[in-house]
């Protein structure tokens, strides 16, 4: 069992989670992640490690409840119990000294960038982090990037925090720039903008870093429901991943895969919400 020893809310429906796994954070490193099962029947669910403390014994997990699996993790206290922490999983980061380099972060997915990006300032990068969320309440660890980005800037699509828009649109801005152009981008987020980002840097020619999140089950390669395509290759996101070279994803194969349950999932949450856990 797991202890969870903090947990808050970050965003409308995004946790913070403290949990106590000595072994998971004294292994851990950044790009990895853990599955995580409230109780013996509940769902599995892949969860990258925002953060550790090998000396603690924790590690932080930021989730956005959106599903039933996600909304019962949640629900559980302070001095509560996770049933299993399984990890850590999947490749770690590499992590290079690129010089300059673009962290871009949309929605949860600037949890998933977090360790990324201070990974890579920590590795003497000259790191800047372009955040994005719907509105203000949605944009997260925008002061815990300001404490290693040489700049954060924040993009909005109601305009009630930084610039109104997409992150797409200010990257553009700095890609144009020569002084301004990076040697590398990290992109964490919702598949289109991840696309989008791999076809912005791609002229170019910015070696660009994409996190992927498929439908993922038993975090080992044998159920395959992570399998995505790579220059032209199957690779399986959670045992070859996450991270993969974006110029070489095959995106409109992985947005038609991540679509391929959305009916059911909806179907089965209803049914939850209305009914409860049986």
């Amino acid at each position: 069992m797991f202890e969870v020893l903090r947990n808050e809310t970050l965003a409308p429906q995004v946790h913070r989670m403290v949990v106590r796994a000595p072994r998971v954070a004294k292994a851990r490193r950044p790009g990895q992640f853990v599955i995580v099962r409230r109780d013996e029947e509940y769902e599995r669910i892949p969860l990258t490690i925002a953060d550790a403390d090998a000396q603690a014994g924790t590690i932080t997990l930021i989730i956005q409840a959106v599903g039933q699996g996600t909304k019962d993790i949640v629900a559980t206290p302070a001095g509560g119990f996770l049933r299993d922490v399984a990890g850590p999983l999947g490749k770690a980061t590499e992590i290079e000294k690129f010089g300059k380099v673009v962290c871009v972060g949309g929605g949860v997915g600037t949890a998933v960038l977090f360790p990324l990006a201070k990974a890579l300032a920590e590795a003497g990068n000259d790191v800047v982090t372009l955040i994005g969320g719907r509105s203000a309440s949605y944009v997260i660890l925008r002061d815990e990037l300001a404490s290693f980005s040489r700049e954060v800037l924040v993009t909005t699509e109601d305009g009630s925090l930084g610039v109104k828009g997409f992150v797409t649109a200010v990257l553009g801005e700095i890609l144009a720039d020569e002084s301004r152009r990076p040697d590398a981008v990290y992109a964490v987020g919702p598949v289109p903008m991840m696309a989008a980002i791999a076809k912005q840097t791609r002229p170019y020619g910015v070696k660009t870093i994409v996190s992927l999140n498929p439908i993922m089950v038993d975090g080992t390669g044998m159920c395959g429901g992570c399998r995505v395509t790579v220059g032209g290759e199957i690779k399986f996101a959670c045992v070859d991943g996450p991270e993969f070279d974006g110029h070489e994803v095959d995106f409109a194969e992985l947005a038609e895969r991540q679509n391929t349950y959305k009916e059911d999932y909806c179907r089965l949450d209803a049914q939850l919400d209305k009914e409860g856990r049986q």
